[in-house]
Parts: structure tokens; sequence; C-alpha cells
């Protein structure tokens, strides 16, 4: 929203109801209830007259819409009939979570209804290029990337606390291995958990481990997790920061991503990537910058942690390549490219209108 209103546009968001969020004039938000696979995540039912309502009273010259159900199919419907310019973004790796869950035989159920949905506006963005192949693969037009960027005053090195390496576990120098992100088994939490129970085995205690998030494995991962490893829960504003850079080498097994943000937010905080050899995070988390080991594999991961672990040479290059790949990626530039894409799509709509945005 700030980013936008910085570069000469106005924005109001509609979304879902959420019980800790702040009053704001801008956003409207949708009664809506927990899903029941992942409470975590909040369901509102596609009220077009709602939309209609937000269109008429905001007046938009374009809306992007940043889901396919509930809120943004409403926004769909509604930018539609009001005859407002419509862009959409792709923020679900529809198609990496249905395999993982064994319910590939709905790609064919799926994929028709993502086409027909993205293809509905003049513009699509996915978040890495890799992403975007598979979109275009699948038959959906007008395809932009628009990449992540990362805040390096948010994430940096010189964040590093020893009160908080002694919270994750760590003694001394005792190399320090962190996940960051949701708790959840898309994230392949059972590759990493398999992986940490090897280097137990192989190097005992002299490997500290902490798992930073919640999600609807937490209960699950904590069971399974072998003893000393660091559950932080939820964290958020200077001690998620601290967390990071406190690391020695950040972990992370999930390949069902279609970007990948934490993985980036560890490399602008100094820390060596262990990442997987496929998905979108290779698109940036490359073998210059990161050691990749076999996705899926936690023999590889284990191997992988216990190298870097014992050769502080490599894990500083590593840390160092991946620092440098971070701070090319602004969050200026990657907004200066959105807000130039919105004013591509309102002028090729014919509208003079000043630009302002909803985002559903």
């Amino acid at each position: 929203m700030q980013a936008v209103e910085q570069r000469g546009g106005q924005v109001r968001i509609a979304t879902v109801a959420d019980p800790a969020a702040e009053g704001d004039v801008r956003v409207d938000r949708w009664p809506s209830v927990p899903f029941w696979a992942y409470p975590q995540l909040r369901m509102a039912a596609p009220s077009r007259q709602r939309a209609l309502d937000l269109i008429e009273r905001w007046r938009p010259t374009l809306v992007h819409v940043t889901t396919e159900f509930g809120v943004g199919l409403a926004g769909l419907f509604a930018a539609h009939e009001a005859r407002v310019p419509v862009v959409s973004s792709y923020h679900t790796h529809f198609k990496a979570y249905l395999e993982f869950y064994g319910l590939s035989m709905l790609d064919r159920v799926a994929w028709p209804y993502i086409r027909w949905f993205h293809n509905r506006g003049l513009r699509t963005f996915a978040p890495s290029g890799i992403v975007a192949r598979e979109l275009e693969g699948q038959g959906i037009e007008n395809v932009r990337v628009w990449r992540r960027g990362v805040d390096g005053e948010r994430f940096s090195p010189s964040l590093r606390s020893a009160a908080m390496r002694q919270r994750l576990g760590a003694h001394g120098d005792t190399p320090l291995v962190a996940y960051v992100g949701r708790l959840a088994r898309e994230k392949g939490m059972h590759v990493l958990l398999d992986a940490i129970r090897i280097v137990r085995a192989r190097a005992g205690t002299d490997v500290a481990f902490a798992l930073v998030g919640d999600g609807p494995a937490e209960a699950e991962c904590r069971a399974a997790a072998p003893e000393g490893t660091v559950f932080t829960g939820k964290l958020t504003g200077r001690e998620l920061s601290e967390a990071y850079a406190s690391a020695d080498i950040f972990a992370f097994p999930s390949i069902t991503e279609t970007f990948g943000n934490v993985v980036l937010e560890a490399m602008a905080s100094g820390v060596a990537v262990i990442a997987p050899d496929i998905g979108a995070t290779t698109e940036y988390a490359t073998v210059e910058c990161a050691r990749q080991f076999s996705a899926k594999d936690p023999e590889s991961l284990a191997a992988a942690i216990l190298q870097l672990a014992a050769d502080t040479g490599v894990r500083s290059q590593l840390a160092t390549a991946g620092l440098a790949t971070a701070r090319s990626r602004t969050w200026d530039a990657v907004f200066d490219g959105l807000v130039r894409d919105y004013r591509e799509v309102v002028a090729l709509s014919q509208t003079t209108r000043e630009m302002s945005a909803i985002s559903f």
C-alpha cells in the first residue's frame, strides 16, 4: 500500500476479517471463518455486491486481485461489471501442493479454473520466472514476473545477537541451524526433521537447531523433533530479525514455494543457505550463493548441514555471496516495476483518471 502511494497512487484493500488486525479506513474487512484444514487461514464468501459497492465508492482505475477465491473472485466479477481494468497475481503453487498431498488427479479441475480466472484479467503477475513459465505452459496469457525484494535494514548481519543465539539453543561457537516459516507438511518439515535426526546421530549436540514459526503441523513437529530442538513459535519485528542473523546456517526444505521470501531474508541476514535443487528458490539460491541439496532427501540435507557446520570457510563464502544477491534485490526496484505495469495496463484501457487501486 505504502509503496504505491509513494509513487503517486492511492490504494484501498478488501480482505478477510482478522481479529488481531488494527483498524484502517483504507481496508475493508469481510466476515470470514477459519479454514477447517488450516485455522490460521480465513475464508470469506465471494460477495459480488459488496465488491461492486466498494468500486462505486472508491472509484478505482485498476483492480488487482490476489486470490482466486472468496474476496478475489468477487473483485474479479465486480471489476468486469463496472468496466474497470483488472490484473491478478499468482501466489499459491497449486500444482506442487496437489502433488504433495497426492491429489494430482485434481489438476484436471484446478488448472482449467485457474486458467479461466487469470485470463479474465489483462495481466497476471508471477513471483518468479520459474512459476511464470509454468503458468504460460498451462495456457495463461500476458504473464509478467513480479519478483520479491528484501529490506536490507530490517534483515541485516548487524542484528546478530549472543542473547538470541543462546535463546535458540546455541552455546559459544556451536553452529546454529535455523528454519523460519510456517510449520506445515507441504513445507517439507518431515525432510528437515529427518535430517536433524541424522545430524544428531552423527554429530550429537555439536550442532544446534531452532525452528521459528507456527502452523497447522506445529504439534506434530514438536512431537517428532529430536530432543534439544528449539521451537520459538511465531516471532515478529526485531526478534525475528535477530533470529535470522544469529543463525549460522539456514535450512529450507520446501519445494512448494512460488518464491520463498524467507530464503532471501536469510541471505540478507548474512546466513549461509541450504535450499533444494528444484523449485522457485533455485532462481536466486543458486549454487554460487547457496548449498543445494537433493530435494525430498533427508540424507542429502543432513550431509549439507554437516559440511557447512564443519567448514567455516565455505560457510562464510556462501554467506557473503548470498548477502550480495539479497542486496541486489531491493523493494524499490520491485515496486517501481509493478507500478510501471499498473500504469501500462491503465493506459491500455484508455482511462485518464488519477491512478488508484483496490486489492482484493
